[in-house]
C-alpha cells in the first residue's frame, strides 16, 4: 500500500485516481510515500526518506522547497493548465472592468440605498461619471501565451473583436497549435508593450521576473494603458505601478493579488485572488496532481514535474530500474559500467535531464540483487534508486 498525506482539503476526486486497494490517503500520515498539498506552506518541513513525491493541486509551487527536493530525490510535480479556463474567464472579467468603470459603479450605486424613489433619477444623473471605452478594436497585449494565456488571446480575438498581440519565448507547440491565426505573434515583449491599449502578463515569478513590470515598462506603454495581472502580484513593482496611474500614464490596474497599497486606490481594481476559485478548477488540479502522483509511484513515469525531466513511461515489461541522479559528466558511462561490473543485463535505456538533475530508466529482464543495487546507489551523484516489477 502505498501511503498519502494531504496537506490541505483536497476534492474527493483523488480517489478516482488513488484507488483503496493501493492507496491510504490521510492528513495525518506520518510517514507518506508521497505528499498532495494546495497552499500550504512547506519550506519548515522535514521530510523523511520515505517520501517520494510531492504534488501540487495547483500551478505555482512557490509554497515548496524544490531545490532541497531535487537533493533528496523527491519528485516535485504540478498541474499547469487544470485551472486555466477558471482563471482566464476571470482574466476576461478584468478586461471588461479595466474597459469600463464597472467595479466603481457598483460601489457607488451601494450609497444610494435609502434613497428610495430618487433612486432612479440619481442614477441616471451619475453614470456620466462611470463611463468607459469598448473593447472591440482596441489591441490587447499579452505576454506568454500558456495554458491561460491562449484562452484569454482567443477569446479577446474571436468573442470580443480586439486585435490581439502576443509574445512568448518558450511557447509550447502544444499552445502554439491552439492559437487562433488571428493573434499576431510578435518578435519581443517590448513589441507588445508598445503596441497594447491593454495588456495582461501570464508569465512566471522568479528571481528575473520579479518587479520587472516596473518604471522603464510602464514608460514605453501607451499614455492610458490598462494594465491586467492575474500571474503574480510580485512581477509588478508597487511603488512604480502607483507612479504610473497617478500621472495618467497608466489608466487603471485590475489585479488578482492585493496588497496593502493597492486596496482602496483610485484607478486600482483589486480582486481577492479568485482566478482558481472554481469547483471545476479545484477538481481538475487536484484528479491531475493525484494522476502525476500514481504513475510514479507505480512505473516511475514522470510528467509535469518542476524540478526533474520529463520521462513518460508505460507499466514495465518485465523489470525497471529508476535512478535519479545529478546531471554530471560521465554520468551515464559510471552507471552502466558499475551494471555491467555486477552482470546487469541491460535492454533498453532511457536519459532525460533538466538543468542539474537527470533521470536514467533502464528495462532488464531480471532483479538485480540487493548487493548490485548498493553498488549502484554508492557511485558519486546518485541520489535515489527505485526498482519496478511487471505485476
Amino acid at each position: 500500500m502505498y501511503k498519502i498525506q494531504t496537506l490541505n482539503a483536497i476534492s474527493d476526486i483523488i480517489h478516482t485516481q488513488l484507488s483503496a486497494d493501493k492507496y491510504t490517503v490521510s492528513k495525518d500520515e506520518p510517514v507518506p510515500d508521497a505528499i498532495l498539498v494546495r497552499s500550504a506552506a512547506m519550506h519548515e518541513m522535514e521530510f523523511g526518506k520515505e517520501l517520494l513525491a510531492i504534488g501540487r493541486a495547483g500551478a505555482g509551487v512557490n509554497n515548496i522547497p524544490i531545490d532541497r527536493c531535487s537533493k533528496e530525490g523527491i519528485v516535485v510535480f504540478n498541474t499547469p493548465g487544470a485551472n486555466a479556463n477558471a482563471v482566464a474567464e476571470l482574466v476576461i472579467a478584468g478586461l471588461m472592468m479595466s474597459g469600463r468603470k464597472i467595479a466603481d459603479g457598483i460601489d457607488w450605486v451601494k450609497s444610494l440605498k435609502g434613497k428610495g424613489e430618487e433612486v432612479g433619477k440619481l442614477v441616471e444623473k451619475g453614470k456620466s461619471q462611470f463611463v468607459g471605452a469598448e473593447l472591440r478594436g482596441k489591441t490587447l497585449g499579452v505576454i506568454g501565451l500558456g495554458a491561460i494565456g491562449s484562452i484569454v488571446a482567443n477569446a479577446a480575438s474571436r468573442g470580443l473583436g480586439m486585435n490581439v498581440v502576443g509574445f512568448d519565448p518558450f511557447i509550447s507547440v502544444e499552445s502554439a497549435w491552439s492559437l487562433s491565426t488571428t493573434i499576431h505573434r510578435a518578435a519581443s515583449e517590448e513589441e507588445v508593450i508598445a503596441q497594447a491599449d491593454f495588456l495582461t502578463i501570464h508569465m512566471p515569478l522568479n528571481d528575473k521576473t520579479r518587479g520587472s513590470f516596473n518604471a522603464e515598462k510602464f514608460a514605453k506603454m501607451k499614455d492610458g494603458a490598462c494594465l491586467l495581472n492575474f500571474a503574480r502580484g510580485e512581477l509588478v513593482n508597487t511603488a512604480d505601478l502607483l507612479a504610473a496611474l497617478e500621472s495618467g500614464k497608466l489608466n487603471r490596474y485590475v489585479t488578482d493579488f492585493p496588497n496593502d497599497d493597492l486596496i482602496g486606490t483610485d484607478k486600482v481594481v483589486c480582486i481577492p485572488h479568485l482566478g482558481a476559485s472554481t469547483p471545476e478548477s479545484e477538481e481538475n488540479c487536484a484528479r491531475m496532481a493525484a494522476a502525476e502522483i500514481r504513475d510514479y509511484l507505480e512505473n516511475g513515469s514522470i510528467h509535469n514535474s518542476v524540478n526533474y525531466p520529463e520521462v513518460q513511461l508505460g507499466d514495465p515489461e518485465a523489470v525497471r530500474v529508476l535512478v535519479l541522479h545529478e546531471n554530471i559528466p560521465n554520468m551515464i558511462s559510471n552507471i552502466t559500467a558499475a551494471a555491467a561490473k555486477e552482470g546487469i543485463n541491460i535492454e533498453n535505456m532511457v536519459n532525460k535531464s533538466k538543468k542539474d538533475m537527470s533521470v536514467t530508466v533502464m528495462e532488464m529482464e531480471e532483479l538485480p540483487s540487493k548487493h548490485a543495487l548498493d553498488t549502484l546507489a554508492e557511485l558519486p551523484g546518485i541520489i535515489r534508486i527505485r526498482t519496478f516489477t511487471k505485476e
